[in-house]
C-alpha cells in the first residue's frame, strides 16, 4: 500500500479523538530520527490522540528512576516538554549475567550491532506509570525496540514499526571503521534479526521510496506502507549573509564534511561557510589537517537550529555517503533557501527533487566548487521569495505536517478498526 501526500481537509480531521497511542523511539538527539519522532508526535495531537512518548536507551544503567543520568537527554529535548515524559532502559546488573556475556556481549565484539539492540530493548525498565496502561496503538520507531512494542500491546493493540532505514545497512557502513574482533558479524546475519523483530509489526512504515521497495521483496508477506515522514519546517526568512553546512556527527556526515574541506573548499577561495552542529569533533580527530584549516567555520551545535536558517543565503548538502531519506537534506529544502547539493543527498525522494528550481545538483568537486563560487555572489533571498520557491513547494506537498497528518490518520484509523492482525 503507498499513501500519497495529500492535504488535510480541514483542521477539524480528528479521527483519534480519545484515543491513546504509545510512541516509542531511541534515546537519541540532534539528529534525523529525533526530528521525524517530533513530527510523529505534532501529527498524533493534531489528530486528537493523546500521545506517550517513551524514550528508550540501548546504552546500560539508564533506568527510569535514575533522574538524574536522563538530565543531558532532556536538556537537549526541550521540544518533549510540551507534555509527559516517559523513559525506558535496561539496568547495569542486565550486562553481568552469563547469558549476556554468551549470547550478546560475544557477538556484540565481534559487530553484531542488532543482537545488543535487540536485547537492551528486552530488558528494558519502564516508567512505573507505564506497568498498567493500556493502549489503542503502538508506534514503534526502529525496527530494534519491537520488545518494548510487545510488551505495550499487551497483545492486543496493533503495532505500527516505522522502519528508517534498512538497519544492517547503517550497520554494516559503522562496522567498517571499527576494531571488532574475527569473524566479523555478517549484513546477512544482522538483517536476519531485523527482519524477524519485524514480523511482530501490523503495518510497516517506510520513509523513502527506496526502502520501501527493499522491504516489500524481503517480508512480501507483511503490509507496508510508503510515508514520507513529518519533518518540522526550518524558517524562510528574513535571510542574511550566511553560507551554511548543517551536519550531525555520524559516520556519512563526517565523510561528507570532510570531503567537502578536502575537495571543494580549496577550489573555492575567498567564500566562508558555517559548519553547524556536532560534527566538529568528529572532523577534528578524523582530518585534523582540514580541521585546523578552516576550524573558525565550525560553530559546533546551537540551541535554535532554525536561526542558521533563517539567516542563511545560501546552503550546501555536499553529502557522498548514507542510505535512507535525508531529514536535513528536507529541512533545508523547507526553508526555501538556495541549495547546492550531490544526487546523493536527494536519495530516497523522487525525481521531482533532483528538477527544482533553485537547487543546484553538483556531484563533483569542480562541479559543486563552481556552483558555490558563482552562487555565493548574490543578493539573498527575503523571506517572501523563500516561502514561494519551488524547494518550499515540494516540502508542502510531501513532507509537511498537513500532507503527513492525513495519511496517517488514514492509516492508523483503519489499523485500529482491524484491531491489528498478529
Amino acid at each position: 500500500m503507498s499513501v500519497a501526500s495529500r492535504e488535510c481537509p480541514a483542521c477539524s480531521y480528528r479521527p483519534l479523538v480519545g484515543r491513546r497511542v504509545a510512541l516509542i523511539h531511541p534515546a537519541w538527539h540532534s539528529c534525523g530520527t529525533y526530528r521525524v519522532v517530533l513530527g510523529q508526535i505534532a501529527a498524533y495531537r493534531a489528530l486528537g490522540a493523546e500521545v506517550f512518548p517513551i524514550a528508550v536507551s540501548s546504552d546500560p544503567g539508564f533506568v527510569p528512576t535514575r533522574r538524574w543520568i536522563w538530565k543531558s537527554f532532556r536538556q537537549a529535548t526541550p521540544e518533549l516538554d510540551a507534555g509527559p515524559r516517559y523513559y525506558g532502559g535496561a539496568p547495569f546488573c542486565a550486562v553481568f549475567s552469563p547469558r549476556f556475556l554468551r549470547e550478546v556481549l560475544w557477538p556484540y565484539i565481534h559487530g553484531d550491532q542488532a543482537v545488543v539492540r535487540l536485547d537492551a530493548a528486552e530488558r528494558t525498565r519502564l516508567s512505573d506509570s507505564l506497568d498498567d496502561a493500556t493502549f489503542d496503538l503502538v508506534h514503534c520507531n526502529h525496527f530494534f525496540l519491537m520488545p518494548v512494542a510487545r510488551r505495550l500491546a499487551r497483545g492486543s493493540a496493533p503495532i505500527l514499526l516505522d522502519t528508517h532505514d534498512l538497519q544492517a545497512r547503517q550497520f554494516a557502513l559503522i562496522n567498517e571503521t571499527m576494531p571488532w574482533l574475527s569473524p566479523r558479524a555478517t549484513y546477512e546475519s544482522m538483517l536476519a534479526q531485523e527482519l524477524e523483530a519485524m514480523r511482530g509489526a501490523d503495518l510497516l512504515l517506510h520513509l523513502n521510496a527506496e526502502e520501501a521497495e527493499d522491504f516489500r521483496v524481503l517480508l512480501p508477506e507483511k503490509a507496508h506502507a510508503l510515508l514520507y515522514p513529518a519533518t518540522p519546517e526550518a524558517p524562510t526568512g528574513p535571510g542574511g549573509p550566511d553560507i551554511i553546512l548543517v551536519a550531525s556527527n555520524n559516520t556519512a556526515n563526517v565523510e561528507s564534511v570532510i570531503w567537502f574541506l578536502r575537495e571543494v573548499a580549496p577550489k573555492a577561495p575567498g567564500v566562508e561557510v558555517k559548519i553547524v552542529g556536532n560534527v566538529d569533533a568528529a572532523v577534528r580527530s578524523k582530518a585534523p589537517e582540514q580541521y585546523a584549516a578552516y576550524k573558525d567555520w565550525f560553530l559546533g551545535r546551537v540551541e535554535d537550529p532554525g536561526v542558521v536558517y533563517a539567516n542563511a543565503r545560501l546552503a550546501l548538502l555536499p553529502t557522498i555517503s548514507g542510505t535512507g531519506l535525508s531529514i536535513k537534506s528536507v529541512e533545508a529544502l523547507s526553508s526555501g533557501v538556495p541549495l547546492i547539493a550531490t544526487t546523493k543527498a536527494m536519495r530516497g525522494m523522487d525525481g521531482d527533487a533532483l528538477r527544482l528550481p533553485g537547487v543546484v545538483i553538483a556531484d563533483s568537486a569542480c562541479e559543486f566548487a563552481d556552483a558555490l563560487r558563482r552562487s555565493a555572489a548574490p543578493a539573498p533571498l527575503d523571506e517572501s521569495a523563500r516561502r514561494a520557491s519551488p524547494a518550499r513547494r515540494y516540502y508542502e506537498a510531501r513532507f509537511s505536517l498537513a500532507a503527513y497528518k492525513a495519511s496517517l490518520g488514514v492509516l492508523t484509523s483503519a489499523l485500529i478498526d482491524a484491531g491489528g492482525a498478529q
